[in-house]
């Protein structure tokens, strides 16, 4: 990382983000088993972001991919904060008014 800019994911070598990469392509993966369509993996807006954006039929869920190894620390859905959550909202409205239909329904996932 420099400048506060996150480099090509691809590249990072530290344990947590192989994790987390590899969290984000098993969930994709489930999504797609299920029936699932992957709209958009890594949404950005400025600094926010969204793991995964899924359609099936008229439901779109914004998902948060959370990969750990154990529960010692609580579940992954714990692991979403106030603020995360708040920047989920920001960041899917945004695609919402860029992509969204209008007899789409949404929800908010933790994987």
């Amino acid at each position: 990382m420099t400048n506060g800019v996150r480099s090509d994911p691809l590249a990072w070598t530290d344990d947590r983000h192989k994790r987390g990469l590899a969290g984000e392509e098993q969930a994709i993966q489930y999504l797609l088993s299920r029936g699932w369509h992957v709209l958009a993996h890594r949404f950005r807006v400025g600094h926010k972001e969204i793991d995964l954006i899924a359609r099936q039929g008229n439901l779109v869920a914004f998902i948060e991919v959370k990969a750990r190894r154990g529960t010692a620390f609580g579940s992954p859905l714990e692991a979403v904060t106030g603020a995360k959550r708040r920047e989920l909202v920001k960041a899917a409205r945004v695609w919402v008014d860029r992509h969204g239909r209008p007899a789409d329904v949404y929800r908010f996932d933790c994987i």
